[in-house]
């Protein structure tokens, strides 16, 4: 069974985009084929691979238009384990196209049915927000992945999220389990990173990943020359610490298979 883990997080500015790219070249790099998708309007996780002059069509076609499947919008990049669904500003638009749609939230659900099976992991980046967006996300993922930053008021709206989650387990998506929460942006020199990660460590407990992702000026640089942390600077921390959360990822996802399984035999 494919993996589909949306990250999210209403909160900006937390490293989410981040994350999708570099935990899914992560994941490539360890041999899974990987499908990015980029549902953010401001199209970070597909600018960080290509050139504007290279998107022809993007996830705003193939959510709005009923005629364009995901696999002719789907791009390989220079890992051959490693592939996008671009993203473009018009996704900003989609809740105004898909109002009334009375299957709006199973817009994405219903495209990746079909290449599902060419992939073992799919990893969607969402917008900071709760809309359509990142609820086409929810309806259609696996897993939840919530990225944190580590900083004074990190938890607060995680409640939002949350309530959003379970909502979308009453009905639409009953399959979806929270995969973990990564810190981000930690920081250990500074008293905050280590106050915050206390904090969301006695919120969260075991689903905080052992994996912290440090403040590093090599993450921020790397998608300025359309590379990921692996191949811009693949010795720095943040290469060794997206390789370790990968790790941590496959083996929850493992685990979490043999759970299904045994509750789907019981």
């Amino acid at each position: 069974m494919t993996a589909i883990i949306t990250i999210a997080n209403q909160k900006g500015g937390v490293g989410k985009t981040t994350t999708a790219i570099n935990l899914s070249a992560a994941l490539a790099q360890r041999g899974k084929k990987t499908l990015l998708i980029d549902l953010d309007p401001q199209a970070n996780s597909t600018i960080a691979f290509f050139d504007s002059s290279e998107i022809s069509q993007t996830m705003f076609e193939v959510l709005s238009d009923a005629h364009t499947e995901l696999a002719g919008v789907i791009k390989p990049t220079r890992d051959p384990m490693l592939y996008v669904g671009p993203g473009r500003l018009a996704l900003a638009k989609l809740e105004q196209v898909l109002a009334g749609h009375f299957d709006a939230p199973y817009k994405l659900k219903d495209a990746l049915a079909p290449v599902l099976r060419d992939y073992d992991y799919v990893v969607l980046d969402t917008p900071p927000s709760l809309g359509i967006l990142t609820v086409n996300a929810m309806v259609a993922s696996t897993h939840l992945l919530v990225p944190i930053q580590a900083a004074y008021f990190a938890i607060e709206g995680t409640d939002d999220l949350l309530e959003t989650y379970e909502r979308i387990r009453a009905r639409p998506n009953p399959a979806l389990k929270v995969l973990g929460v990564v810190i981000t942006m930690f920081d250990r020199r500074t008293n905050i990173s280590r106050d915050t990660h206390g904090q969301i460590k006695t919120v969260f407990g075991e689903v905080l990943f052992k994996t912290r992702i440090g403040k590093n000026v090599r993450l921020e640089e790397s998608p300025a020359y359309k590379e990921t942390i692996l191949t811009f600077a693949p010795k720095s921390p943040g290469a060794i610490e997206y390789k370790k959360l990968a790790a941590e990822v496959i083996q929850r996802v493992e685990e979490d298979r043999v759970t299904r399984r045994a509750e789907d035999a019981a």
